[in-house]
């Protein structure tokens, strides 16, 4: 596991445990949800300027987080 990924299940493990079922019911707003299509889009048609990427980089990073938080919140409320 590179110090990445271990960083990502800590941080993921924190969060789970502030609040596991509200962290359950997190989802993104509408016009979150709406950016990152767009951009998923133009990346796929067009490409991404650096900038756009790097936005689409954070989005996706900050997804994989949640869900990695959310499997934990999920195993602290079936244990």
């Amino acid at each position: 596991m590179t110090a990445t990924s271990l960083g990502y299940e800590e941080v993921a493990e924190f969060i789970a445990s502030l609040d596991p079922e509200r962290l359950l019911e997190l989802s993104p707003s509408p016009k979150v949800q709406e950016r990152v299509e767009e951009l998923l889009f133009k990346k796929k048609d067009e490409g991404l300027t650096s900038d756009e990427q790097y936005e689409l980089d954070r989005y996706l990073a900050l997804e994989h987080l949640i869900a990695l938080a959310k499997v934990r919140a999920r195993l602290r409320l079936a244990a």
